[in-house]
Formats: structure tokens, sequence, C-alpha cells
């Protein structure tokens, strides 16, 4: 009985002093209770949504007054005509439209028996390229109406009051959920296999020691780095195209916009994700750890605050800061710009930008310090 329990003893000491294993035991559970707990919700805050008010009467006034006071919309910008809408959505800069026609609060008040079957009217244009979100925003905001539509008819009114609130899905009128999920896949996809696949295929040289032999090749360092990549640069593309083509062809995805811009930014993007894989690879000395680092540095990130799954703006402060620097960020907001919403360069170059500017520090960084790593 002492040596088994001097046994389990020596096991606790083991454990105890590998980081790696305190981390999974530990760490882990702690990060997806915290994640699932506080940050992550369907639920919906602060919103970014335009007002088009035609009306400009009191009850328009205060219709919005209580949608902004909600605490689920916050208001970034008033309209003028109905043409400035499209152009809104494209840009990205709103989620939901609210539309108060001209003579809105007149019809609203107007307490006629004869005019009882046109009650006043409510247009709600919602951002369908992310589903969820623009069903989620629909009913928010509807709610509030009827809420604010019960209060101000007096309990004797015959008949009562109306607000009739016509809600329109713009981008995705069906509501499909491949809108949603094909662009984020796509995003997990590439970002997965190019950075696990570069990050281990390096790993492995250095483990097994056949580094060294490549080292003594007539090869220059970043020659035999490069000739690493490359294979998986145009297998990962090819995946793209893949993914491309099944949404396109078989769950019936448009592609509005340039299927050229599209391929080039899956390129930008496939090339960023290799960049991680190397500079996983000069942190990792075994594939073991490659994998563990790349499936956890990358795959929940991408998951949970790309706004793939869970919209950003329900998320803590915090964490919208740190989506900012997970790059399916912006290659999603990319996808769905070109295929679903048309829009081109002119309106995505800051996250191609950004996506840029990630690639070329990443590789430098990465190269940086493979090249003392492969000369120990």
């Amino acid at each position: 009985m002492n040596r088994f329990l001097a046994f389990v003893k020596k096991e606790f000491y083991h454990i105890l002093r590998d980081r790696r294993t305190l981390l999974i035991l530990f760490g882990m559970p702690l990060a997806m209770v915290l994640l699932f707990g506080f940050a992550l919700t369907n639920e919906i805050k602060n919103a970014k949504i335009a007002l088009l008010d035609l009306d400009h009467g009191t009850h328009s006034r205060q219709i919005t007054d209580r949608l902004l006071s909600s605490g689920y919309f916050q208001l970034t910008q008033n309209l003028n005509a109905y043409r400035d809408i499209d152009g809104t959505f494209r840009r990205g800069k709103v989620k939901l439209v609210v539309v108060f026609p001209p003579g809105f609060s007149k019809d609203f008040a107007r307490n006629d028996p004869a005019r009882s079957g046109v009650p006043a009217q409510v247009q709600l244009l919602a951002d369908a390229s992310e589903q969820n979100t623009a069903i989620s925003l629909t009913n928010y905001a509807t709610n509030i109406i009827q809420g604010y539509k019960a209060e101000q008819n007096p309990p004797d009114a015959k008949p009562p009051m109306q607000i009739d609130v016509q809600s329109r899905m713009v981008f995705n009128p069906e509501l499909r959920g491949a809108f949603v999920f094909v662009p984020g896949v796509m995003a997990m996809v590439l970002l997965l296999v190019s950075a696990l696949m570069t990050s281990v295929t390096i790993a492995r040289e250095k483990e097994t020691g056949t580094m060294e032999v490549l080292m003594v090749s007539p090869l220059s360092q970043l020659q035999i780095l490069f000739g690493k990549v490359l294979p998986y640069l145009l297998l990962s593309f090819i995946n793209g195209c893949i993914i491309i083509a099944l949404g396109v062809f078989l769950l019936g995805i448009p592609l509005n916009g340039s299927l050229i811009l599209l391929l080039a930014e899956t390129l930008l993007f496939t090339f960023l994700a290799l960049s991680l894989g190397l500079l996983i690879s000069t942190i990792a000395d075994t594939q073991l750890v490659a994998m563990f680092a790349s499936l956890l540095v990358l795959l929940m990130p991408t998951i949970f605050l790309s706004g793939f799954i869970f919209p950003i703006e329900s998320m803590p402060r915090f964490l919208q800061y740190v989506s900012n620097i997970i790059p399916a960020t912006y290659f999603i907001e990319i996808v769905k710009g070109i295929m679903i919403k048309g829009i081109g360069l002119e309106l995505l170059w800051k996250p191609t930008l950004v996506l840029l500017g990630m690639s070329a520090f990443l590789m430098a960084v990465s190269l940086r310090n493979l090249k003392p790593r492969l000369n120990q």
C-alpha cells in the first residue's frame, strides 16, 4: 500500500510540474465556462441601426426614443431618402433600418372607425446576411413598437389605434442558414488546414532530425521554408475553391460580386494562415505541441470570437477588441460582402489591408524566429 501511495504521489508531482497538463486540466474548462457564461450569448446589444424618419412627428420621435433607450439599438445614421438604404447596408454600417413613412403620427393618432382598416405603418429592413441577428433585431423592434402602441391606447378606445409593423430581410429574404455558415466554415477550414498542416510538417522535420539534413543541402533557408509552404498554399487554395463551388452550385448561395476578387482574397487569407502555422512552428518542438497550439489558438477564437456563430455586438467590450485581431473576422466580412452583398474592393479595402498587414507581420516574425532555431 505504501508503494502504491508513493507511486500516486510521484504522479501528482509530475502533473503539477507539467504546465501544459495543468493548462488542459484547469485553463480550458475555466476559459469555456467564462466564454459561454458571460461573453457568448445570442442576445444582441447596441446593434447599429439607421433611421429614415419621413414623418418627424411626435409618435415617430417617441418610438425612436424607446428603441434607443432599450439597450438593443444604437443609432449611427439618419437617412434622408429611400435610395440611401441600399448603400448603407452594402457598406456594412448598420444591421437594421427603421422607416417611418410620411403621415405616420397622424395615421396613428387618428382614431377614426372609418379608417380602422388603415393602420399606421412602420417598416423594418434588416441585413439578413447574418440570419440570426436579423431575426432577433426585428423581433426586438417589433415588440418595442407594439408595447408603445399598447400604452398609447386608452382602455375604452373603439377601435384601438393600430401600428402595422412590416419586416423585410435584405440580401437573404428566405433566411437560409447557408448564407451565414458557408463563409464561417470557409474561414475555419482554410485557417485550420493551412496553419495546422504547416506547423506540424515543420515540427515533424525538427522532431525527426531531418531538418539538419535539409540545412546542408544547396538550398537556402528561405527556399527551404517556402518550398515546405508552397504545396500547402496551393492545396488549401483548392480547398477554398471547392467550398465556394459547393456553396454556389449546391447550396444556392449567390455570387453577386467579382469571382476574381473572391479568389484573390481567398489566396491572401490562405497565405496568412500559413504564416500563422510558421509562427507556431517556431514555438513548438514536437508535432503534438504544434497540433495542440494550433487547435487552441486558432479553432476556439475562430468559432467563438469572429462573428461566425455569436454576434460581436453582444460580446463584452474586451472581447470585441480581441475579435479585431482574429483574421477570420475580416475574411468572413469579405466573403459575405463579395458573395451576398455584391460589393467590391472600394468598400472592402480596409479588411483587405488588415489581412495584408497581418500576413506581412506574421511572416516577418516567423522567419526571424525560425532562422535561429534552424541554425541551432
